[in-house]
């Protein structure tokens, strides 16, 4: 589909992905989703077309949310999944979103966890 045709945060977030691909050598990436209600995290190898992991407020059985604490927990799993799958470096995919709030404290938390980005 030609960009003029795409909604203003789809032509976002093709543009952010496309410069990730540009810079990333390589390294797998880890995309962020967020909704009204929650947040989602994938690390995905987009070489071989596969997710090594993820993580979202779903699975919090007690604690679900969509707050900054909530955000930083799922960054933090995500993190240490995608360590125990052998994956130290990624680029952080952030989907067209602001690198602000939610999103930031899911990146902050990842980077605490372990990752490199």
């Amino acid at each position: 589909m030609p960009l003029s045709k795409l909604k203003p945060s789809e032509r976002r977030s093709r543009r952010v992905r496309l410069r990730l691909k540009k810079m990333g050598a390589g390294r797998p990436r880890l995309s962020v989703f967020r909704s009204a209600k929650n947040i989602y995290a994938q690390v995905i190898d987009d070489a071989r077309g596969v997710t090594l992991a993820h993580a979202s407020t779903l699975e919090e059985k007690s604690q679900k949310g969509a707050d900054k604490d909530a955000a930083a927990r799922v960054g933090a799993l995500v993190a240490k999944r995608a360590i125990d799958k052998g994956v130290k470096e990624v680029v952080f995919d952030r989907g067209g979103y602001l690198y602000h709030g939610r999103v930031k404290a899911l990146a902050d938390a990842a980077r605490e966890a372990g990752l490199d980005f």
